[in-house]
């Protein structure tokens, strides 16, 4: 249920956001549905330049993000107030999620425009066949073949340069709920996942973090973990928990542990783009009012294990239309975005 950048839902999946390429836009648990392509999936890259890097930051900081281009608009308008609330946003790294169009051609630029700022670019790769369930971020892949030609394009545009991999959103845990993803479809894409996070290891600089749901996402850690060894996570550098979803870190952390401990240690990142003021319940996926935006990014965690705090899910942009009026999933909304900025202001 991502839309590519969230899920959806009942207490988990990742919840909408991205870039109307198919960003997560589910929740999981709930009514589990994923991550839609997130609507920037199209953009171009930086200009000459390219923004100014924070001090101390590992991550890349892109000046061709919603939120760094609403920015522009709001001071052109001479709304300064608005805009410099939105630059806590704007100011921080963000994931760039690749889904059907153009994945090759925006991941070899934005990872060259991070290289050429002394940064690591953060990826999203979500176009695995029969994405999201069908719901707000449905999309993906015609078939296998298509899959791993989409997967082995991106791994060769990234090349040699520095770049950390979100590997499919929801992906794992839709084969273990409601979701249709059973039998042979379910070993087709344990297949799909184990043979991606091949291709992307091949690259000397990429890691690669399987997508493992959320602490609300109902799942049992050992039927989890099975899956995720179907999945390659033996090769990958670790798995990702929180997608475009609000639980707080040290829910996170626990949950992310108890995982690691059925994987021979496996280490984790957590997405805390929304997590300020945590979750507002298990079926509160879809754009819940009154988040805030969590801890900004950093590889300086204090956690064992954790070996990153991400914004995999791109504050502001929708979860998906969730009966309320809202953009769909992965389309900026201004005043959601705001509201997320200032309530980390409180």
């Amino acid at each position: 249920m991502l839309a590519v950048s969230g899920c959806s839902g009942t207490d988990g999946g990742a919840s909408g956001g991205g870039a109307g390429n198919g960003e997560a836009g589910s929740g999981g648990a709930a009514g589990a549905t994923g991550a839609t392509a997130p609507a920037t999936a199209a953009r171009t890259p930086d200009g000459p330049g390219g923004p100014a890097q924070l001090p101390g930051q590992a991550f890349y900081v892109s000046d061709q993000t919603n939120a760094a281009r609403q920015v522009a608009t709001l001071r052109s308008q001479g709304r300064a107030a608005e805009a410099d609330t939105l630059l806590r946003i704007a100011a921080q790294p963000s994931s760039q999620w690749l889904g059907e169009q153009g994945a090759r051609e925006i991941a070899e630029q934005v990872s060259r425009r991070a290289a050429e700022a002394g940064r690591t670019a953060v990826f999203v790769a979500y176009d695995i066949p029969h994405r999201d369930c069908g719901q707000y971020s449905a999309g993906g892949a015609p078939d296998a073949a298509a899959y791993r030609a989409w997967i082995t394009g991106v791994a060769q545009a990234l090349g040699d340069r520095r770049a950390w991999v979100v590997l499919e959103p929801d992906a794992v845990a839709h084969t273990l709920d409601y979701c249709g993803i059973k039998g042979d479809l379910a070993a087709e894409r344990y297949g799909l996942l184990a043979f991606a996070v091949q291709e992307l290891k091949k690259q000397p600089n990429v890691r690669v973090y399987l997508d493992a749901g959320n602490p609300g996402w109902a799942q049992d850690p050992d039927e989890l973990a099975a899956a995720l060894r179907k999945s390659g996570i033996a090769a990958a550098d670790g798995f990702a928990v929180n997608v475009a979803n609000f639980y707080p870190v040290d829910r996170n952390v626990a949950y992310g542990n108890r995982l690691s401990a059925a994987l021979g240690g496996k280490h984790f990142v957590i997405d805390t783009s929304r997590s300020g003021n945590g979750s507002l319940g298990a079926d509160s996926w879809c754009n819940p009012p009154g988040r805030a935006l969590g801890e900004p990014p950093t590889t300086e965690t204090g956690k064992p294990g954790v070996d990153a705090y991400l914004w995999i899910k791109n504050p502001g942009e929708s979860d998906g239309e969730c009966g309320r009026g809202e953009p769909r999933a992965g389309e900026f909304w201004l005043p959601y975005a705001l509201g997320l900025a200032q309530a980390a202001m409180r």
